[in-house]
């Protein structure tokens, strides 16, 4: 049997046209004020340049607006926390994203935690963080939420599995592996410093791979029947998984580029337009 291939472009295009419709009543309940995402770019790095981009064009395609702030490479912690108090206290901002990396003057904890936990669409926050943790209300991180997303729109079974995810990033290895818990998942939690990686990962029924290093897990420490998530994505559209020899045996898998990535920025979409549904009750 073929594998499952968990398609996160089909899904967000049709997640997309469902939060069209939510945007636009959102602007007929507010006077004709549509729901609008802030990106904070600071610096000029292209990738994130472009990243900010494309956000602000899923915000377009529902009908959302955005405020676009280009802050220069020389920008210091004290005026990126002055532009996000601005920002925050904008009664017309639901959301707001502060592009990761910040130049390396930067304070970026202290900058993300002083995003209002009502506008922290991106899950980017300690608060937020801790919040998710214990299943109480906040935005996920854009990524890992995305991932829960689609292992919940195929119908991937979760409760009682073996997960294991394979990097321990703030906004993503460690939100991933405390969503998957919250989803009665059992999970092991992998890193640089993991002893006996492959025998661990061979151990997976859900594998997550956020490690950051391109094909960096191998085809023959998958087991047969796992469900595969691949949060990575590289020069040569390789992700952090060597999935070509596997993809026959496995049972799910996310494809790289259109299984996590499209999913990560509809989610931020998403949690922009739940937002602004919040600020008018």
């Amino acid at each position: 049997m073929s594998a499952l291939i968990l398609d996160g472009k089909t899904l967000a295009a049709q997640t997309e046209a469902e939060l069209a419709k939510r945007v636009a009543i959102v602007k007929e309940q507010s006077g004709g004020q549509a729901p609008i995402l802030a990106t904070i770019l600071v610096g000029g790095d292209p990738a994130s340049a472009t990243y900010v981009k494309m956000k602000q064009n899923a915000c377009k395609r529902v009908g959302m607006e955005s405020i676009a702030v280009e802050m220069s490479e020389q920008t210091t912690t004290e005026q990126l926390l002055e532009k996000i108090a601005e920002l925050n206290s904008n009664p017309n901002c639901h959301g707001i994203l502060l592009q990761h990396p910040a130049p390396p003057q930067i304070d970026e904890r202290a900058c993300f935690d002083a995003i209002a936990l009502e506008k922290d669409v991106d899950g980017v926050t300690c608060l937020g963080f801790g919040r998710m943790a214990m299943n109480e209300p906040a935005y996920g991180s854009a990524t890992p939420q995305g991932i829960m997303r689609i292992l919940e729109g195929y119908n991937i079974e979760m409760a009682g599995k073996h997960a294991v995810v394979v990097g321990r990033s703030p906004i993503l290895g460690k939100p991933m592996s405390l969503m998957l818990l919250n989803a009665n998942a059992t999970v092991t939690i992998c890193h640089s410093k993991t002893q006996n990686l492959p025998e661990l990962i061979k151990q997976a029924d859900i594998l997550v791979g956020a490690v950051g290093r391109p094909e960096f897990i191998k085809a023959e420490w998958i087991k047969d029947g796992a469900v595969v998530v691949d949060a990575g994505y590289h020069p040569g559209g390789v992700g952090d998984i060597e999935l070509a020899p596997p993809v026959d045996r496995v049972a799910a898998y996310t494809p790289v580029p259109g299984g996590v990535g499209p999913m990560t920025i509809n989610t931020l979409i998403l949690q922009s337009v739940e937002a602004a549904e919040k600020s008018l009750l």
